[in-house]
C-alpha cells in the first residue's frame, strides 16, 4: 500500500483538494440523508384480519377462519401459518422465509382471500404486511366543539384530513375514533301483534325502495333518449312513513331514530376525539414530515372555527432528540480520544495531525452511506458512535512510527514513506480483518439483517476511510507539521521487556493462568442470567385490563372508564389514549383483540420515576375483581416489552391436548423465575345451541328469525345529503335466562311456536378464541418469565417440560422470547464463525504463513475473559446486544496482536525468534496502549449515555467491548508472544543454544 502514500506526495494539490471534496460531500450527505428512527426492514409475515360483529368464536373459526387458511395454503414462500379466532374476529399470520418478496406475498395473499366467499354481515378481509416504516410519525387529535352540528362536523372533518393527507412525503393517514352515523328501527312486539305485522316484514322495508335502474333507449317525441326509474329514501323521516303492511307504516309499528355509534372507542383525557396516526412515504424524511405535521395542525386550528387540531405525539420529536444524543456521544467519544493521544504523545501538533483522521473519515462515510441508499437512523449513528475509537487507530499506529523514527533520524520525506511503509501492512491488515467482521453480517436472514447490516456498511465504510486518511493523509500532514519540531526520544519500557522475557521462559506459567481465568469466565458466563433488550427508556406505559370473555360490555366500558380516572389523577401523567373494541381502521393495521380487553398508553411526563407509577397501576389490581391487570414500560424500539415463553400443544386429540396442557401447566408453575402460567384454553365462554328437529322446521328459518330477534341487523341504507347512513333493525327481546332463551316465540310451519319446542337447547362451555398452527389447533401454554433472567428461566422451563409425560400422538413446539432469543444468539454465533474464518484468512494472506495467525487468534479467548468480568462487575445483564459486542471484539482486538506480529516478522529478518519479540513487544506497546484506550475512552459516553442511544448500541454492548478489550491488550502483550514462540519452539529453541554456544566461546 506504499504506492498510496507515494502517490499523494506526488499529488499534494490534488490530495488538498480531495481532503476539501470529502468534508463538503460529508455535510451535504449529512443534510441530505433522510432521517429516520430505525431503517427500513421488512417484517416477513403477512397478517389477515376479519371482522365479523356477533359470531361467536366457533363460528368465526370455522366460517371465516378456516376457508381463509385453506385459500393461502399453498403461497409461495409460506413457512409457518398462525390463526387466532375470537369473538367477532379472525386474524391469520402467515410467516415466509427470508428469500421471499415480501411486496408480492403480500398480493399473493391479498388475491386469494379476496376469493373466499365469507358469512354475512363478515367484513371484508384486510390484509397488512408490516414495515418499520409504517411506524407513525405523529398521532393528531381533533376536538369539535359540542356545538357543531353533524353536517358541520362531517365538513370540518373532511378538511382536516385532506390537508394532513396533502402534507408531502406522508404516507398512510389513518382515522380512528370516528362516529359512524345510522338509523335505529326498534320494533314494538305489542304494536307488531295488533297490526298482525309479521317481524320479517321488517327486514325488508327498504327492499326496491332505493333503486336508479336504466330501462333502456326509446324515441320519444321525435327524439332519442334513455327512460330510467330512480327512487330514493333521503332521510329517516321518509323511511318512518314507509308502508310495512297494507295501511301500516313503519313508525307505527316501530321507533326510528337516528344514532351516532362507535365500534371502537378511543378517548383522549376522558374525552372523546379523533385520532389521526400519520407515516411517511418511502424514503421520506421522518423529522420533516413531523415537523409539517405539526405547522398543519397549528394552521388549520387557527384557521377554522369550532374545531381543534393537536398533535399528541411525534416521533420526529424522538428522533432528533435519540439522534442529536447520539451525535453528542460521538463527539465526547472522538474528545476522549483526542485526549489520549495528547498524554501519550505529549505533542499537539502530532495530535492534530491524528485526530484529522475522525471528520475526514466520518465525510467519507457519510457520502458513502448517501450513495448506498442508507438513511440516517439511529442503528447507523451507532456504527458511527462504534467506530469512533477505531478511526484513530490506523492513524496512531502510522503517525506514532514516524514520530519514533524522527527521534532517532533526521527528518525527510523518505523517513515519512518508510515510516508508513513499515505499519502499511500491518494496519491494513487489521483493519479489512475488523471489516470481515461486521460485513458477514450481509448473510444473516429476515430482520436481523435489516437492523445489522446498515450498522456493518457504516462500521466499514468508517473504518476503510480511515484506512485511507492513515495512508495518505496522515503522512502528509506529518511531513508539513512534524518537519521543524524537536523529539525527546523515546525509550521501550525495560521493566516490561524484562517482565516479558521472564514470562517466556516460564510459558506455563502465563498459559496456566489464562487458561483458568477463561474458564472461569466461560463458567461465569453460563451462569450469568440473559436478559430480554433493555426497556428501561420508559417515555411511555402500556397498560391493559383484560375482563373474561362472558363478561357483558356494559361492565368493561364501565370499569374501563374507572380505571381510566384513575390513570389521569397521576401526577405523571403527561396524556393518556384508552381504546376498547375493534374497529375497521385498527384491522386495517392487523390490529384486533378480544372484545373485553381495553388498552391504554399513558405518556409519562419527563423525570417521572416510571417504574413507582407501574407499581400504583398494578397494586390497583385488586380494585377490579376477575379481570387481568398489567402495566409495563414501553419505547419507541421495544413497543410493549414482553419475556414471555410459550409452549404450543399440538397434535392428538382435543382430550388428549388439554391434558398435556394441564400437566405442563402443573409442571413449570413452580418453576424459579416464572411469574405466571396460563393457556388459551382457561378463558371459556358459555355457548348455546338450539338443535334444530328437521322433521319439525327448517334449521335456516329458525336461525334467521332468531338472528332478527336477538341481533342487530342490517337491512339497507340511506343516502342522505351529507352522508351514507346504514339502516340497522334492533333487537326485540333480551332473554336474561336460559329458560327465557328457550321460550323465544318463533314461527314455524304450523304458526307460533316457542323455539324449544322445534329444537333442543344445549348449553356448553366454549374457548372465548380458537387457536390454529398450520390449520391445526393447539393449545399454548404461556409462561410470563422474569425478563431479567430470560435464559435461565428458558432452560428451566424446557427442562420441565422435557419431564412431562405426554399423551399419545401429542407434541409440543417452544417459543416466545426465550426462544427468539436463542435463535438470534445462534445465527450471531454462526456469523461469528464465519467472521473468525475470513479474519484467519486475511491474516494467512498477509504474514504468508498459518502459524503466526494461529498465535494472533489466541486473543480472542483473552477478550472473553474481560467481557465477561465487566459484565459482573458492573452487574449489567447480558442481552442480544451483549452478543452482538462480542462479535465486535473479533475485529477490535486483533489488530493489536496483528501490529505486534507484524514487528515481529520485520525484526525476524535480522534477529531471533526471542529478541525479536522482546524487541517489538517494547516497541509496539505503547501504540498498541494508546490505540486500546482511545477506543476504549471513545466508547466511554455509550456506558454512561442515556437510552436515546437506540437498542443495537447499548450499555451491554459498550461493557462487552471496553471489558474484552482492556483485558486481552494487557494478556495480549504477554500471551500472544508466548503463543507465538510455541508455535516456533523447535527453531527459537535452537537460535537460544546457538546464541549460548557463541556466548561461552567468546
Amino acid at each position: 500500500m506504499s504506492w498510496l502514500t507515494k502517490w499523494s506526495f506526488k499529488n499534494k494539490a490534488a490530495m488538498s483538494l480531495v481532503v476539501v471534496m470529502s468534508l463538503v460531500a460529508g455535510v451535504f450527505s449529512y443534510l441530505m440523508l433522510p432521517m429516520e428512527f430505525l431503517p427500513e426492514a421488512d417484517n416477513p409475515s403477512v397478517t389477515v384480519t376479519t371482522i365479523g360483529p356477533g359470531y361467536d368464536a366457533k363460528s368465526m373459526e370455522t366460517g371465516v377462519t378456516a376457508p381463509i387458511e385453506e385459500a393461502v395454503s399453498l403461497i409461495k414462500g409460506k413457512t409457518d401459518m398462525y390463526s387466532t379466532s375470537g369473538d367477532g374476529f379472525s386474524q391469520v399470520n402467515i410467516m415466509f422465509d427470508s428469500k421471499t418478496d415480501m411486496k408480492q406475498a403480500a398480493a399473493d395473499v391479498e388475491k386469494a382471500v379476496n376469493a373466499v366467499a365469507l358469512p354475512e354481515r363478515v367484513s371484508q378481509p384486510y390484509v397488512v404486511q408490516l414495515n418499520t416504516s409504517m411506524i407513525p410519525i405523529s398521532w393528531v387529535t381533533i376536538v369539535f366543539d359540542e356545538s357543531l352540528s353533524d353536517a358541520a362536523r362531517q365538513e370540518l372533518e373532511s378538511k382536516v384530513m385532506e390537508e394532513l393527507q396533502q402534507i408531502e412525503g406522508a404516507g398512510q393517514v389513518q382515522l380512528s375514533g370516528k362516529t359512524q352515523p345510522s338509523v335505529s328501527v326498534t320494533a314494538d312486539p305489542g304494536k307488531l301483534a295488533e297490526f298482525g305485522v309479521p317481524f320479517q316484514a321488517l327486514m325488508g322495508v327498504l327492499q326496491g325502495r332505493d333503486l336508479s335502474a336504466s330501462i333502456g333507449e326509446r324515441t320519444i317525441s321525435g327524439a332519442s333518449g334513455n327512460v330510467k326509474v330512480v327512487s330514493d329514501v333521503p332521510d329517516a323521516a321518509t323511511l318512518a312513513k314507509l308502508p310495512v303492511a297494507p295501511g301500516v307504516t313503519l313508525d307505527q309499528v316501530a321507533k326510528v331514530a337516528v344514532t351516532n355509534e362507535q365500534d371502537a372507542v378511543t378517548r383522549i383525557d376522558g374525552q372523546n376525539a379523533l385520532l389521526v396516526t400519520i407515516s411517511k412515504g418511502l424514503n421520506a424524511n421522518a423529522v420533516a414530515v413531523g415537523k409539517d405535521v405539526e405547522e398543519t395542525a397549528a394552521r388549520l386550528t387557527k384557521e377554522l372555527d369550532g374545531v381543534q387540531v393537536k398533535v399528541l405525539l411525534s416521533t420526529a420529536d424522538q428522533v432528533v432528540h435519540s439522534v442529536n444524543s447520539m451525535i453528542r456521544e460521538v463527539l465526547l467519544g472522538a474528545l476522549f480520544a483526542t485526549i489520549v493521544i495528547l498524554l501519550f504523545m505529549r505533542n499537539f501538533r502530532a495530535t492534530i495531525v491524528t485526530i484529522v483522521s475522525i471528520p475526514l473519515s466520518l465525510g467519507i462515510t457519510l457520502y458513502l452511506l448517501h450513495l448506498s441508499g442508507v438513511t440516517l437512523n439511529i442503528i447507523t449513528l451507532g456504527g458511527v458512535a462504534v467506530a469512533v475509537g477505531r478511526l484513530v487507530d490506523d492513524s496512531i499506529v502510522v503517525i506514532e512510527n514516524i514520530y519514533r523514527r524522527l527521534q532517532k533520524e533526521a527528518f525527510s520525506i523518505t523517513l515519512v514513506t518508510d515510516a508508513t511503509k513499515e505499519v502499511a501492512t500491518a494496519i491494513t491488515s487489521s483493519t479489512l480483518t475488523t471489516v470481515a467482521v461486521f460485513l458477514p453480517m450481509g448473510l444473516l436472514r429476515g430482520s436481523l439483517q435489516s437492523f445489522l447490516l446498515p450498522f456493518a456498511l457504516t462500521v466499514s465504510y468508517s473504518l476503510l476511510a480511515s484506512l485511507l486518511v492513515a495512508l495518505t493523509v496522515v503522512p502528509l500532514l506529518s511531513a508539513m507539521f512534524l518537519k521543524n519540531t524537536t523529539l525527546k526520544e523515546h525509550e521501550p519500557s525495560r521493566r516490561f521487556t524484562a517482565f516479558l522475557s521472564w514470562n517466556l521462559n516460564r510459558k506455563w506459567l502465563p498459559l496456566t493462568l489464562a487458561s483458568l481465568l477463561f474458564i472461569g469466565s466461560i463458567a461465569g458466563y453460563v451462569l450469568l442470567p440473559k436478559g430480554a433488550l433493555d426497556t428501561s427508556s420508559a417515555e411511555s406505559l402500556l397498560i391493559k385490563l383484560e375482563y373474561p370473555a362472558e363478561t357483558p360490555q356494559e361492565k368493561v366500558a364501565a370499569e374501563g372508564a374507572r380505571l381510566e380516572a384513575f390513570l389521569i389523577d397521576q401526577p405523571e401523567r403527561e396524556w393518556l389514549a384508552m381504546s376498547l373494541g375493534n374497529s375497521e381502521e385498527s384491522a386495517k393495521m392487523g390490529s384486533v383483540g378480544s372484545s373485553t380487553l381495553i388498552t391504554y398508553q399513558l405518556s409519562v411526563t419527563k423525570g417521572a420515576e416510571a417504574d413507582k407509577l407501574i407499581e400504583r397501576i398494578q397494586g390497583q389490581a385488586g380494585e377490579y375483581p376477575g379481570a387481568e391487570l398489567t402495566a409495563s414500560a414501553m419505547s419507541m424500539m421495544s413497543g410493549g416489552s414482553s419475556s414471555d415463553v410459550y409452549i404450543d400443544v399440538t397434535g392428538g386429540t382435543e382430550e388428549a391436548r388439554s391434558e398435556a396442557a394441564a400437566r405442563i401447566t402443573e409442571k413449570i408453575k413452580n418453576v424459579d423465575g416464572v411469574l405466571k402460567v396460563k393457556t388459551n384454553q382457561e378463558q371459556k365462554k358459555s355457548v348455546y345451541t338450539f338443535e334444530v328437529d328437521p322433521v319439525k322446521a327448517q334449521a335456516a328459518d329458525i336461525a334467521l328469525q332468531l338472528q332478527g330477534m336477538l341481533n342487530r341487523m342490517p337491512i339497507g341504507t340511506l343516502q342522505t345529503e351529507t352522508a351514507a347512513m346504514d339502516v340497522f333493525l334492533e333487537p326485540v327481546v333480551n332473554p336474561k335466562t336460559e329458560s327465557e332463551l328457550g321460550k323465544l316465540m318463533v314461527m314455524t310451519g304450523e304458526g307460533p311456536a316457542p323455539v324449544q319446542s322445534v329444537a333442543k337447547l344445549v348449553r356448553s362451555e366454549e374457548p372465548s378464541t380458537y387457536y390454529h398452527k398450520n390449520g391445526e389447533t393447539y393449545i399454548r401454554v404461556t409462561a410470563a418469565a422474569d425478563p431479567e433472567k430470560l435464559s435461565i428461566v428458558g432452560a428451566a422451563i424446557t427442562k420441565a417440560v422435557d419431564e412431562v409425560e405426554l399423551p399419545a400422538g401429542v407434541k409440543l413446539l417452544s417459543g416466545g422470547a426465550s426462544a427468539e432469543q436463542a435463535s438470534d444468539f445462534a445465527q450471531l454465533g454462526m456469523t461469528a464463525l464465519v467472521s473468525i474464518m475470513i479474519v484467519y484468512l486475511i491474516m494467512v494472506v498477509t504474514f504468508r504463513t498459518l502459524r503466526a495467525p494461529l498465535a494472533i487468534l489466541f486473543s480472542l479467548p483473552l477478550a472473553a475473559i474481560g467481557a465477561v468480568l465487566g459484565l459482573m462487575i458492573s452487574g449489567v445483564t447480558p442481552d442480544f446486544t451483549a452478543a452482538f459486542g462480542a462479535l465486535m471484539l473479533i475485529g477490535v482486538v486483533v489488530t493489536n496482536a496483528i501490529v505486534l506480529i507484524d514487528r515481529v516478522k520485520q525484526n525476524e529478518e535480522t534477529m531471533t525468534i526471542r529478541e525479536a519479540l522482546l524487541e517489538a513487544a517494547g516497541t509496539r506497546m505503547r501504540p498498541i496502549l494508546m490505540t486500546a484506550i482511545a477506543t476504549i475512552c471513545a466508547m466511554l459516553p455509550l456506558v454512561f449515555g442515556t437510552s436515546e442511544s437506540g437498542s443495537i448500541v447499548s450499555q451491554s454492548l459498550a461493557i462487552v467491548v471496553i471489558g474484552g478489550l482492556a483485558v486481552a491488550t494487557l494478556l495480549t502483550l504477554v500471551i500472544v508472544p508466548v503463543i507465538y514462540e510455541l508455535m516456533y519452539f523447535r527453531q527459537s529453541g535452537k537460535q537460544r543454544r546457538e546464541q549460548k554456544i557463541e556466548r561461552l566461546a567468546a
